[in-house]
């Protein structure tokens, strides 16, 4: 159905020999993607199934992106009704390799100059004066995602049961990081920025960067997708060297007059707070993705996400109890249930 629905797009006589067609690896959505290329040109062709995913939101947001100037692929052709989409090819260059790369030879020097480019991208993202056309990023939608870590990654996966107390120390946890992330600056928020959604368009050292996957796009707090992109799920950098990197973009916001009244220290904690709220979800969504639609390969991310989990939590007192209980009760059924990390 699809390949016919590409050719009754482009013109061209179903089945047409001159149309190749492969598969391209997918994500972590019920999205399935093809590469068709016709006379020299190629294509993505998308498989959305209505019931899963929001084709219609993928094209507004892809929009107000490419009025913003940021690189989101041009949608050929749509049929919202069967879910297919006909994109703009981005090709398979993913930023992560590269950064693994600079990663392996100890180049932070080079990841930097990367990482500042990606941020520029980032605060073109933030600027958007078409924020408002999006849903807000709001306190029930930000306790439901909160509620995957207790019910995939706790009870799912690790098996784990919950007294009274125990409950009550983790809803405290979730109340306050709630509070914080609903404290900050509100800006477009991408909500999965990081380097397996931002794509090299051309052969140069660092060309052009496309973004993509970005159809859950909403407006809300401003140190969501830096903390995302600096405390990415899939490569890990000394925090030191995050610290840094997260600094020049307070630095940079602030010049653009997006965060005016924001401290660094004020930063730095809406910045930690904010990436524990993202990473306690991330436990909950990698199970899922394992447990419901049979994504196994997820699991294997979980123990960088733990790291962080611990890395950045101890800092504050105020989480104690939760991170406590999290030592206790999580850990030693984590470390027996997830493979190693690779980080």
């Amino acid at each position: 159905m699809l390949q016919q629905w590409v050719c009754q797009s482009l013109g061209i006589s179903a089945g047409s020999p001159l149309l190749a067609w492969s598969k391209v690896s997918g994500d972590a959505s019920f999205r399935r993607y093809y590469r068709a290329t016709w006379q020299g040109l190629g294509y993505i062709a998308v498989d959305a199934p209505p019931q899963h995913e929001n084709s219609a939101a993928f094209i507004k947001v892809g929009q107000i992106l490419r009025d913003a100037g940021v690189n989101a692929p041009e949608i050929f052709a749509s049929d919202l009704h069967q879910g297919f989409l006909l994109l703009e090819d981005f090709g398979d260059k993913q930023l992560l390799p590269v950064l693994r790369r600079l990663q392996l030879e100890d180049d932070t020097t080079r990841a930097g100059e990367i990482y500042q480019t990606v941020l520029q991208t980032l605060l073109s993202i933030q600027r958007s004066p078409q924020k408002k056309r999006l849903g807000l990023y709001s306190r029930e939608q930000l306790r439901t995602e909160m509620s995957l870590f207790k019910e995939w990654f706790c009870t799912a996966f690790l098996g784990l049961e919950f007294s009274v107390s125990e409950h009550v120390v983790i809803d405290q946890a979730m109340n306050l990081l709630e509070e914080a992330a609903l404290s900050q600056p509100t800006v477009m928020v991408h909500r999965d920025f990081h380097s397996r959604n931002l794509m090299l368009l051309d052969d140069a050292t660092f060309p052009a960067l496309g973004v993509i996957d970005f159809q859950d796009a909403v407006n809300g707090p401003y140190s969501y997708d830096v903390v995302s992109l600096l405390r990415d799920c899939y490569l890990r950098w000394e925090p030191e060297i995050i610290s840094h990197w997260a600094l020049i973009y307070w630095q940079a916001a602030k010049e653009d007059g997006l965060l005016v009244d924001v401290s660094d220290e004020q930063f730095l904690r809406d910045f930690d707070l904010m990436g524990l709220q993202r990473h306690l979800k991330v436990m909950g969504i990698f199970c899922r993705l394992s447990l419901r639609d049979k994504k196994s390969q997820y699991l294997a991310d979980i123990p960088l996400v733990i790291q962080y989990f611990l890395e950045v939590s101890g800092h504050y007192p105020e989480l104690g109890d939760f991170v406590e209980w999290f030592n206790q009760r999580v850990l030693p059924v984590a470390d027996q249930r997830l493979p190693k990390s690779a980080g």
